[in-house]
């Protein structure tokens, strides 16, 4: 049975859409306890609670919340200390910008996961060019939108600890020459909550994770180890 005198978010080790929502409580200060499970092997309890079998779930008392963009509105809804602007047309704006970092996360699977060369390619193209699109609309601020720490902040706090990886491997010019992502990406890196996000093995789960894909990206990581055998793993 889960606990459920508070909030449990029922997580994956890997999944940054969960990553998201443990990062918008703790930002709100809201106790929660996470109870991490295999999708490879999904218990029971799990398979009855969530119709789509995904993660992030969100157990509130009885009640069960699914689907991450959900879950997000759900506890800034319910909580203080808001995470979305006031304005309603800049609330537009932010979701919208949440949706894109969706679409970049699916660009990072396809990259991660591309058979060959010429899929690979076209992924780092696609990828280069969201980035370049974000860059031209990211103000000279620490954050998305400035000096405070929105829900897009803590959507894209996920989407660049994938590059932490992606930088061992090799350079593939995706983040290159793009100062604005740069600055954000590092106050991303150094926030509490984004660093808490995640277990402390991720880094080594996300790169035996990668290395089983049988990609293209998975034969380069092989190469580089061959190279220059993994160390400890740094944050940006």
């Amino acid at each position: 049975m889960l606990n459920t005198d508070k909030l449990t978010l029922i997580s994956h080790t890997l999944c940054p859409y969960v990553q998201r929502a443990a990062i918008s409580l703790a930002e709100k200060h809201i106790d929660f306890s996470r109870v991490f499970i295999d999708l490879s092997d999904k218990p029971g309890w799990f398979k009855q609670t969530s119709p789509l079998g995904k993660v992030p779930l969100l157990q509130v008392g009885d009640a069960a919340i699914f689907e991450s963009a959900v879950i997000l509105e759900y506890i800034e809804d319910t909580t203080g200390h808001p995470l979305h602007p006031s304005s309603a047309l800049e609330r537009a704006g932010h979701r919208s910008a949440i949706e894109f970092g969706s679409s970049i996360l699916n660009s990072i699977a396809g990259f991660y996961s591309a058979g060959d060369k010429q899929a690979f390619d076209a992924k780092v193209v696609e990828l280069t060019q969201r980035f370049q699109w974000l860059e031209g609309r990211l103000k000279d601020a620490p954050y998305f939108s400035g000096e405070n720490f929105s829900l897009v902040d803590a959507t894209f706090g996920p989407v660049f600890r994938y590059f932490d990886l992606f930088d061992q491997i090799g350079d593939f010019g995706i983040l290159s020459d793009k100062p604005k992502i740069s600055t954000w990406r590092k106050a991303l890196a150094k926030r509490t909550s984004v660093g808490n996000a995640v277990v402390a093995e991720y880094p080594e789960l996300l790169r035996a994770f990668v290395k089983n894909r049988a990609s293209y990206l998975s034969g380069l990581l092989v190469q580089s180890e061959i190279i220059s055998p993994p160390g400890p793993q740094s944050s940006r």
